[in-house]
């Protein structure tokens, strides 16, 4: 067997796994718009739609920074340092805590935000009542987010995904049970949804840590808790590191987030369109959302072992594999076009908005995979700020001023958004390849941990 092939073998054995537990996580998010638009109201569509923008921006933002411990986990592991990688972890703990008070604070601001960037306020309104009852479980899911990451640099990656999968079974049930008033339970409609999302986070978490402890995955790479976990050495590489991480992931999820806020400035049809697309969008993503996590484990491990023309083989091998599934899901996205949006809402208006663009997300697909395979490259070698310069340049400095001309300046509406998207998603994508061909682990020999 060539060595590409058994790359794609030991990829796609850590990939799947991973896939799924994307694929689950965004799902939760998919039955909550699911079963917020079977209610057959624009405005509450709408306002879960705007409420999620500041949610998933704010979220996104601290995850960032706990991404910040995959390329110390994973080479750690990769050389046999599991005292470095424990230590890690318990310095993402703490940055997780951290930050989980100061995103609950955020969440509780959320129409004031709203009402900053014109949106309506009786939306903005609806859209705050739904985050304030959930900012509870911010601090938890940060620190799920911070064990996941902890055991995926490690390889262990079967626990996430159980939890993912029970806990989506959880969030269905209490959805159903909070929206419409089942179980001998109100129907609370928004503040059903909100509420059933808060308690699966804190599920996560729970499940996760028992999970963990009962099957002690955490021996041999592990130290005692001490108050050298609030020392700069446990938590200051996570915070270097994942800031710039943050930064990327932060500039590219406002950049989608600003759509729908451009998107909101069309009016209740125009944003649940675009929340329904942007659903399909964000799903189909999570696949090689999941190479990219892959990879960072694969090539930070082989780096960690300094076997740095080995990572750039199995670099260009999940680059490959992001480009080939998104290439498949763009296609999948063009030939249901006309039965997709009819999951999420009954509505005829919204349906034929999302005929709209539908097709626009189906062609930005491929480099959508190609680029976020490319930035767990480098979140792998520790070199973080690159993608971060390039989301700058391709969304703030081209897409969203082209977004805003064509949707409002020359009366594109929707699809005007939509295409300035696609552009941003292109220029990205070129420019990590660059980055992979340039920087990549065969050309920078260097460990972090060394």
């Amino acid at each position: 067997m060539s060595p590409r092939r058994r790359e794609l073998r030991t990829l796609t054995s850590l990939a799947v796994p991973l896939v799924l537990t994307h694929l689950g996580s965004m799902l939760m998010g998919a039955v909550d718009t699911a079963m917020v638009g079977r209610l057959n109201d624009a405005p509450i569509l709408a306002a879960a739609a705007l409420a999620n923008v500041w949610i998933s921006g704010t979220t996104l933002a601290a995850m960032g920074i706990l991404f910040g411990l995959d390329p110390v986990v994973t080479q750690a592991h990769g050389a046999g340092k599991g005292e470095q990688a424990g230590r890690a972890l318990q310095g993402g703990v703490v940055i997780a805590m951290v930050l989980g008070l100061f995103i609950s604070f955020l969440w509780t601001r959320t129409e004031s935000v709203l009402l900053t960037f014109g949106q309506d306020p009786e939306l903005a309104r609806m859209a705050a009542r739904y985050t304030r009852v959930q900012a509870y479980s911010v601090v938890p899911f940060l620190l799920f987010t911070a064990l996941r990451q902890y055991l995926q640099g490690r390889g262990i990656l079967a626990p996430a995904l159980w939890v993912t999968a029970i806990a989506n079974i959880f969030n269905a049930i209490l959805n159903w049970a909070l929206i419409f008033g089942h179980l001998g339970l109100p129907a609370m409609g928004l503040d059903g949804a909100g509420i059933a999302s808060g308690l699966t986070r804190a599920f996560m978490f729970i499940a996760l840590v028992i999970m963990v402890w009962r099957a002690r995955l955490h021996h041999g790479a592990w130290v005692p808790w001490s108050m050298r976990a609030l020392h700069p050495d446990s938590w200051g590489p996570t915070l270097r590191y994942g800031a710039a991480v943050s930064l990327h992931l932060s500039l590219e999820i406002w950049a989608f987030s600003y759509s729908t806020l451009m998107a909101g400035k069309l009016g209740a049809i125009a944003t649940a369109a675009h929340s329904v697309v942007m659903n399909v969008a964000s799903l189909t993503f999570m696949i090689p959302l999941g190479i990219s996590a892959a990879a960072v484990t694969r090539v930070g491990n082989l780096i960690g072992a300094q076997r740095h023309d080995d990572a750039q083989r199995a670099s260009w091998v999940a680059m490959g594999m992001g480009a080939s599934v998104m290439a498949c899901c763009g296609l999948a996205i063009l030939l249901l076009r006309d039965s997709l949006p009819g999951i999420y809402t009954g509505q005829q208006e919204v349906l034929q908005a999302c005929a709209l663009i539908l097709p626009i997300a189906a062609a930005f697909q491929i480099f959508d995979g190609t680029q976020v395979v490319g930035s767990g490259i480098l979140r792998a070698m520790g070199r973080t700020l690159p993608a971060a310069g390039m989301n700058l340049v391709g969304y703030w400095v081209l897409a969203i001023p082209l977004a805003h001309w064509m949707a409002f300046k020359r009366g594109m509406g929707l699809p005007g958004i939509w295409w300035g998207l696609a552009i941003a998603l292109a220029l990205v994508a070129i420019g990590m390849t660059a980055c992979v061909y340039f920087l990549g682990p065969a050309r920078d020999r260097r460990r972090i941990i060394d």
